[in-house]
């Protein structure tokens, strides 16, 4: 008899794609029903925002809906759906919930345990989008185009460009810093080795990969790599240690013409003092993908400032995340009706 799976999914991560996929993984094994969520259309919800959702962080959809479209399927797979502890009492058949993002943010995991669900998720699914949308970040601001598109759209030809005391550098030539080397920092170190670049890298819990170490990569000390790297690229994980972590201190150790780039979690960035170091020409300028409160305000500080680029957390916006991520779902399906481990439980 086939497992009933439901599939949640939105306008990023289209149900039609996990629906796809599980039909190759699965076959006649599976029988699927779909929904597709309004979000990135509609916001988000926080779960400190309403009563029942207290130990979710972020998720889309609201209780009572979810409930009566998963009913008695014993799979639920999704990206954003929420599944909290009353939810979990109301789908007693629910068995596993296979999350399409890199945590599972949208789940009580407590309550998952206590009620015998497994949760897995599908960590690495954008690593490859962000460490490209890393590069591309770096070279808009390091070869001017973010200065050279915004004159042109005033009717301003800023031939002054080319002055060897404005102009940018090549990536050659530079030094760039990578703090946190996991997925997605690899990547970015893997990327920048292509185009001739002084790699330093700082993450005290791992080894360079040996490929790396011979290509001339350095595993080094923070304060090393913030003094000399001319960019500073952050790709750790959000931690107690993490939070904030590049603040007025670590400003004041980086060159007054360095970058800094975050396309990994706004929580690890000071942002009053990163403008402060913005206006006091303590640092250069910076690329900001994520920010510690998403939308940001419109009347933030830091959009009026000439010498950043913001962008609105979409790194790991891309075609492959949505096939890969669906297709990483569909295996943990197929796994956990074979009766195989799951590849990576939550």
């Amino acid at each position: 008899m086939p497992k009933s799976v439901a599939i949640i999914g939105d306008l990023f991560m289209l149900p039609e794609k996990f629906a796809d996929a599980l039909a190759a993984a699965c076959g006649d094994a599976v029988e699927i029903r779909t929904r597709k969520d309004n979000w990135p259309d509609e916001p988000m919800e926080h779960g400190y925002s309403v009563k029942g959702m207290d130990d979710l962080k972020e998720y889309f959809g609201t209780a009572d809906d979810v409930v009566d479209f998963v009913g008695d399927a014993e799979i639920l797979v999704t990206h954003l759906a929420p599944v909290s502890r009353d939810m979990l009492a109301r789908m007693p058949n629910l068995k596993l919930v296979a999350v399409s993002r890199g945590g599972p943010v949208n789940v009580d995991m407590k309550a998952a345990a206590e009620h015998g669900v497994t949760v897995v998720n599908t960590p690495g699914r954008n690593s490859s989008a962000v460490a490209e949308f890393t590069l591309g970040a770096i070279l808009t601001e390091t070869r001017k185009i973010r200065e050279g598109h915004e004159a042109l759209r005033k009717g301003i030809w800023r031939g002054d460009l080319y002055r060897a005391d404005i102009t940018g550098r090549e990536l050659n030539e530079m030094t760039v810093g990578v703090i946190g080397y996991g997925n997605i920092g690899s990547k970015v170190v893997r990327l920048l080795r292509a185009f001739g670049t002084k790699v330093l890298v700082c993450d005290p819990y791992v080894q360079l990969a040996p490929e790396d170490a011979q290509a001339g990569v350095e595993h080094v000390t923070l304060d090393r790599l913030l003094s000399e790297a001319d960019v500073v690229t952050l790709h750790a994980r959000v931690t107690d240690e993490t939070k904030e972590m590049m603040n007025k201190e670590a400003f004041k150790k980086m060159k007054n013409d360095a970058l800094f780039v975050n396309t990994a979690r706004g929580p690890m960035c000071n942002y009053d003092d990163l403008y402060t170091a913005l206006v006091e020409g303590e640092i250069g300028s910076a690329m900001m993908e994520t920010f510690g409160v998403e939308p940001v305000p419109k009347d933030w500080p830091l959009l009026q400032l000439p010498n950043v680029t913001l962008t609105p957390h979409i790194a790991g916006a891309s075609v492959r995340t949505v096939t890969y991520a669906a297709e990483q779902a569909a295996e943990e399906v197929r796994r956990f009706i074979a009766g195989e481990p799951a590849r990576n439980p939550c």
